[in-house]
């Protein structure tokens, strides 16, 4: 990264990507009308990543790293559920992350550095992720990514791709599902840009966009009617598998009848890696298709299975990307927008400008440090990139000697009036305002009913602006009050006597809520929804954590809890000795009844018991070992002490092991905890 951060700045960071991502997502997997290209959602995922893998207790549950695609609920088609969910890859963007890719699958299972390590290489296709399903080798149902779980029943649909055989050459198993990617070749695109065009109907973006939207018809003739390509690059559900590697069962797909990349290759080592990439890329101008990088898979399959899979991707693979691009522009404006938590945040309004195909108008500053570093004002000719910390990201000023005044950062809160000040040792500027700051209550508020909050459906930003506008929204408990206005809604623009209805029930329905999303919808600074989840887990209710928040040896207690370190700490204490904050806690709780906090584990000897591995394990990594506790549903610990449940012991086991001796603590060899791994199945 190329500067610190606060863990302040991470979590309010976190929170705009989330929400941009996934209003992105929707965008590109739901509309087929993305507004940024590839390059600049990759880079808005990858800083998503970053200050995840900084800042792991800020994780939120609505993170990007859990979610696979878009609900597709607004399609005209009909769902389809995947027997087996379709995921898609974690991506690098340098040489030394992909060393980096192989080194960690080395690790994880314990490999030797003279043992061979072959992974496969294709080209990655820059298409509409489908799933072709075959019984007794006749194609019966074909099927969009979707969510990766739920896609789009496009069956008679891809009956019009020539690529895609009805029925399977050769002896196929009783049970496959083909994976691949359905595109538009350029030509292809071309020319229905130019039909498009002559007949004065909508121009599309980029043959991507062409595809989905043209596999996705209602009408499967306007997908007939249209040229679409597949080729193939995994599998999901078989009844059996065609071999024992990757490229093994990639070749019996190919006799099969089906497409696959003519740049497959075998790689011995991320040498050959890396070359196959730069021959591939080299050749990227000419080949009649749009490819964005490279795909490397563990070749065998007896390890991608113990590889297994982290949130939303597979350990095993990954998508090595092409560099993007970069634009100089001039820097119009500088606007001050004021969010949820007080914080100040400069956004640079741009002269438009295009950046590989895609038209950028605005660019985040961060903060008043960041536009000092930077020395831009107004009037700026500058340079945009499109990969890099947050995308579109501001990466150099071209003119910072030109006779101009530096830009002022406000010492107030443009919203209210109230001072802005940054605490000590923090770079954010906040409004002191809080909740008679007009941006903060209404920003808050549509926290707090956010998908990953209470997620109360039919409250967007525009309701609670105009309630809030009205005087009927000023704290959270207010919108369980707004029952009593059934009359007055009504009567208001827009509002049906259903719509009304369908709020209200909405409303009803969150009076018993999770006690994690109503801790994390009120907006406590530093409690992200992971920590909401991990002070419920040790306290249970709200009344027992409010209760310890309060105790003058709370600090102690509280940063016992794995994940709860100081700054979140004194947040919460913060949060309870503030009269105003205590009253709109205790107004929420007047309104609604959380029960009591349940975690629920995975059934197995070890569920909800905490294990610690030391010494050398011999059949597994430690990272593998640590990820099968966790699946058991038990915690996996660094170091032994008097809440160790049990621990693992394999050869050279020192300290810990005599430790775990001195405390009474049960220990099993490597082969035991072998065991009851096969035990829980």
């Amino acid at each position: 990264m190329s500067r610190s951060i606060t863990e302040a700045e991470a979590a309010n960071e976190l929170m705009r990507l989330a929400k941009a991502i996934a209003h992105h997502n929707r965008l590109y997997h739901a509309d087929d009308a993305p507004e940024i290209s590839d390059p600049e959602f990759d880079a808005l995922v990858r800083r998503n990543a970053e200050l995840e893998e900084q800042f792991p207790h800020l994780v939120r549950e609505d993170s990007p790293s859990k979610v696979v695609g878009h609900e597709i609920s607004a399609s005209p088609l009909s769902k389809v559920t995947h027997e087996v969910r379709m995921m898609s890859l974690d991506n690098s963007f340098s040489d030394e992350e992909v060393e980096e890719f192989v080194a960690r699958v080395r690790r994880f299972l314990a490999l030797g550095d003279d043992e061979p390590l072959v992974m496969t290489a294709e080209d990655k296709i820059d298409g509409l992720s489908c799933s072709l399903r075959y019984e007794q080798g006749r194609l019966v149902m074909a099927a969009t990514r979707g969510d990766g779980q739920v896609g789009e029943n496009v069956t008679a649909n891809v009956a019009h791709i020539a690529d895609i055989p009805q029925m399977l050459r050769g002896n196929a198993p009783q049970i496959f599902e083909v994976r691949g990617e359905v595109y538009m070749a350029k030509e292809d695109f071309a020319a229905l840009n130019a039909a498009q065009e002559a007949a004065g109907g909508k121009l599309f973006a980029n043959p991507r966009n062409a595809a989905a939207g043209s596999l996705r018809q209602k009408d499967d003739s306007v997908t007939g009617s249209r040229k679409l390509r597949f080729w193939a690059h995994g599998w999901g559900a078989a009844s059996e598998l065609p071999g024992d590697t990757q490229m093994e069962v990639m070749q019996r797909i190919a006799e099969w009848g089906l497409p696959i990349s003519p740049d497959l290759r075998l790689c011995a080592s991320s040498a050959e890696m890396l070359q196959h990439y730069r021959t591939i890329q080299q050749r990227r101008a000419q080949l009649p298709y749009e490819i964005d990088g490279v795909v490397y898979k563990v070749d065998r399959l007896d390890w991608q299975k113990r590889l297994g899979f982290v949130a939303k991707a597979p350990r095993w693979a990954i998508a090595h990307k092409f560099p993007a691009e970069q634009a100089e522009t001039v820097l119009e404006q500088i606007d001050i927008q004021v969010g949820r938590t007080g914080k100040l945040t400069p956004v640079g309004r741009l002269a438009p400008v295009l950046v590989g195909g895609v038209t950028v108008t605005n660019v985040t500053l961060h903060n008043r440090d960041e536009i000092a570093r930077l020395g831009v004002r107004p009037g700026d000719r500058v340079v945009i990139q499109r990969a890099g910390d947050v995308i579109p990201q501001l990466v150099r000023n071209l003119t910072p000697d030109e006779d101009r005044a530096a830009f002022h950062f406000p010492d107030h809160c443009p919203e209210c009036g109230s001072e802005a000040v940054a605490e000590e040792g923090e770079v954010d500027v906040r409004c002191t305002g809080g909740l008679i700051c007009p941006a903060q209550r209404t920003e808050r508020l549509k926290h707090f009913v956010s998908r990953a909050a209470m997620d109360i459906e039919g409250l967007g930003e525009k309701t609670i602006d105009q309630f809030f506008a009205l005087g009927w929204l000023e704290s959270p408990a207010d919108i369980f009050r707004l029952k009593d206005r059934e009359a007055e809604i009504l009567s208001l623009d827009g509002w049906k006597e259903k719509s009304v209805e369908n709020l209200l029930a909405s409303i009803e329905a969150k009076r018993e809520p999770d006690a994690a999303r109503l801790l994390f919808g009120l907006g406590i600074r530093h409690v992200g929804a992971v920590t909401a989840r991990d002070l419920l887990k040790a306290f249970h209710t709200l009344p027992t954590l409010r209760e310890t928040a309060v105790r003058g040896d709370a600090q102690a207690e509280l940063t016992s809890i794995d994940g709860i370190g100081p700054a979140v700490v004194e947040a919460v204490q913060d949060f309870f000795h503030e009269p105003h904050n205590v009253a709109v806690w205790e107004d929420i709780l007047s309104q609604v009844s959380p029960p009591e906090y349940a975690v629920e584990t995975t059934a197995s000897a070890v569920s909800g018991k905490t294990v610690v591995f030391t010494g050398k394990l011999e059949t597994m990594s430690r990272d593998e070992a640590k990820a099968q506790a966790e699946r058991l549903g038990a915690k996996s610990a660094g170091s032994v002490s008097a809440k160790t449940d049990l621990v693992v012991a394999g050869p050279g086991a020192g300290s810990k092991l005599k430790k775990a001796a001195e405390l009474g603590i049960e220990v099993i060899d490597e082969a035991a905890w072998a065991e009851i791994v096969a035990a829980a199945g």
